[in-house]
């Protein structure tokens, strides 16, 4: 009953600040000055401050601001229309046209930014202008892009991974490759429920475009090319163990100030154009950060996460039931913390939990990986959902509907994934990593 209680408390601190205007990330803050103020007796300024500023100065986070900067030089220059004319004669005969450069986009950029708020961002600023011109439907644009932009969190490089398997003393390569056959199956799905929605909806009227032979194809993938050849640069960087994903971020803006220069494309009026852009993205995602940050640690000092998770162990369930508390104890949970948070506070409870039922540990990790992207797109604090507030200036309460559809496919993932557990364990079973990975 107390955990409820706590529960209860913070929702209604939350609607409350939101309902009155307060910025996002001001509102993580004063709901975690409440429940700090409330449940503990630390001194919750320099708790505050330390949080904020030890989240504000990670060497991790530099990656997102230069992967946004990045996204924001192909958004400025003619590298985006590029990337479209590309891609848009190979979607655009697909049942559900080109709302799947959406999709196909987010696949491709997550495998280089490992984050989903970089993968949502870059990819948004391509594609919103571009397929509100051709007027598909609105909700499908914002919901496929708020869905398809957590496979940053599953398709390696991914934080998430990495954390859990610190957590357990798992091998990170092991978790990588399993994190990309149910990557690519979950883009399918996605890629499936816009096709079936184009042939039933009435509402799916987008202007047509121009038929064109296999070789028009073939010579408009040239403008593909240059994108192409830098997301190589990028992955290619890290995989071959060159750079770090900051380094490897920076080659990104690098590469990318080359290639419009290269087009024609950059000038001084786009060039600061764009650093403008990602310096108000990067300080709205910092700001979520560090109210996130501040909020975790508050949630933590509570004893909340812990308390619901020996909660669940005390009930004695079978391993099918197990799951399935866990995946709505995890829904639940990721309402107010961000995924990493999710899997530190409550790893240590959980592990033995899974350890008994006899569950493979690098399954597990998969799992919690897409309960936690589901956390992306859930209300109250449903970061992905912020990030696209602020590109779009919808309401909450409009994108949340728009990414439904993609958090009820996140749910059918998971009991893929328990019915045919090899989907994440095959690759991972057959590939040698390198000792120490």
């Amino acid at each position: 009953m107390e955990n409820i209680s706590i529960i209860i408390l913070f929702l209604f601190v939350m609607f409350t600040l939101l309902g009155t205007g307060v910025w996002v990330g001001l509102a993580l803050m004063g709901v975690a000055w409440v429940g700090m103020e409330l449940f503990t007796t630390r001194p919750v300024g320099d708790v505050m401050l330390t949080t904020i500023w030890s989240s504000s100065s990670s060497w991790t986070l530099t990656a997102l601001p230069l992967f946004i900067w990045m996204g924001e030089i192909l958004y400025r220059t003619r590298l985006s229309e590029d990337m479209f004319r590309g891609l848009a004669p190979w979607m655009a005969r697909l049942p559900g046209g080109l709302v799947h450069t959406n999709i196909v986009g987010c696949t491709v950029f997550a495998a280089v930014s490992g984050s989903s708020a970089a993968t949502l961002t870059t990819v948004g600023k391509m594609s919103i202008p571009e397929l509100r011109k051709r007027e598909y439907p609105e909700k499908m644009i914002i919901g496929t892009l708020a869905g398809a932009a957590t496979l940053g969190l599953m398709i390696p490089p991914s934080l998430t991974l990495i954390v859990y398997g610190v957590t357990i003393n798992e091998s990170i390569s092991k978790l990588f490759f399993a994190g990309i056959v149910p990557g690519i199956v979950l883009a399918g799905m996605f890629m499936a429920y816009v096709a079936i929605t184009s042939r039933v909806s009435s509402k799916w009227n987008p202007t047509e475009e121009p038929r064109m032979s296999f070789s028009e194809k073939l010579a408009n993938t040239r403008f593909l090319l240059p994108v192409i050849l830098l997301i190589l640069v990028v992955i290619g960087s890290m995989y071959l163990g060159f750079a770090t994903a900051t380094e490897a971020a920076a080659f990104g803006v690098i590469g990318s100030l080359i290639l419009a220069a290269s087009q024609g494309s950059l000038n001084w009026k786009s060039f600061t154009e764009s650093l403008m852009g990602a310096t108000y993205t990067s300080a709205m995602i910092a700001l979520i950060l560090a109210g996130a940050a501040f909020l975790s640690l508050s949630m933590g000092f509570t004893g909340l996460p812990r308390g619901l998770a020996d909660m669940i162990a005390t009930l004695e369930l079978s391993r099918f039931e197990l799951l399935m508390v866990l995946l709505v104890f995890y829904i639940i949970l990721g309402m107010f913390l961000d995924g990493i948070s999710s899997v530190v506070l409550t790893m240590a409870v959980v592990e033995p939990m899974i350890r008994q039922a006899g569950i493979d540990l690098i399954w597990f990790g998969i799992f919690i990986v897409v309960v936690v992207e589901m956390a992306q797109i859930t209300p109250p604090i449903g970061f992905n959902l912020f990030v696209l507030q602020g590109m779009t200036n919808y309401q909450m309460g409009f994108i949340a509907r728009a990414a439904f559809p993609m958090f009820l496919i996140m749910v059918l993932m998971v009991f893929v994934l328990i019915a045919f557990p090899e989907v994440a364990t095959w690759l991972p079973e057959n590939i040698r990593s390198r000792p120490g990975g």
